[in-house]
């Protein structure tokens, strides 16, 4: 088992860019790999160099400089271009720290003093809108940057933490919509059955009694031809109620 406080202290001075690029899923995942012997404290490019000292200060080791392979950028941030964006929301799926703002067919922005810099958002634009830009870099001291870096990266890893929280609540949500919509389906088919014939016959019978009230009188007096053309009509009706309610006895005059 890793030891948790020193994760936690190899987890603060990772940038929490959740970029992935030292080849695990987020920052904290990476501390626990550096904890267990697992991981070599030098595979967080955004960390920089300066980084991998501060984690050999921490963990008593020597530093151990990036391979050749790596290449190291200035920190940026990422730029829509407005005029291309379609609204994908694809971005915004991708973004660990909900930096960028929109909505689906909407243009979509980023925001800049939330934005890491992890890139993560360039690679599923399909219109390829996004480009990262350089941070301009402003003249302050060793330790003043240092210190701004750190409250930069608590800042992204609470914004991160409040991110899986919230698709985690999400996913939760809806399971439980799901489950309570099946629950409802499972209702004993015969007995909604039961109860919809009993409202059908129901207004059958108060159907029926309407008919027996307003009964014509005169039914004697018809002539065998208007008598045989009321029998057709009744036939008539009696199938098609036959066909639309199967089953149930129509109501007579």
């Amino acid at each position: 088992m890793p030891n948790l406080p020193l994760v936690d202290k190899i987890d603060a001075i990772l940038p929490q860019t959740q970029c992935g690029k030292c080849g695990y899923p987020g920052c904290k995942p990476y501390a626990v790999a550096i904890a267990n012997r697992e991981a070599d404290i030098n595979r967080c490019p955004p960390g920089g160099e300066e980084g991998i000292r501060e984690l050999a200060d921490l963990l008593g080791i020597e530093f151990k400089p990036f391979d050749k392979d790596v290449i190291i950028r200035p920190p940026s941030v990422a730029f829509i271009d407005e005029n291309i964006c379609i609204g994908c929301t694809l971005c915004l799926q991708a973004c660990p720290v909900d930096a960028i703002s929109g909505a689906s067919k909407q243009m979509h922005t980023i925001i800049a003093v939330l934005c890491t810099g992890c890139e993560l958002c360039v690679a599923p634009c399909p219109v390829d809108c996004i480009s990262m830009l350089p941070l301009p870099q402003s003249a302050q001291s060793e330790q003043s940057a240092r210190d701004k870096k750190h409250a930069a990266a608590k800042a992204a890893r609470e914004r991160y933490q409040f991110r899986l929280e919230r698709i985690e609540r999400d996913k939760r949500e809806k399971a439980e919509k799901l489950e309570r919509k099946e629950r409802a389906a499972a209702k004993p088919a015969a007995a909604s059955g039961v109860d919809a014939q009993a409202v059908i016959q129901a207004a059958f019978e108060r159907a029926k009694a309407q008919a027996a009230a307003v009964k014509p009188q005169n039914i004697g007096h018809l002539t065998s031809a208007q008598q045989a053309q009321i029998a057709e009509i009744e036939a008539r009706r009696a199938k098609a109620h036959e066909l639309a309610h199967p089953g149930i006895e129509p109501p007579k005059e």
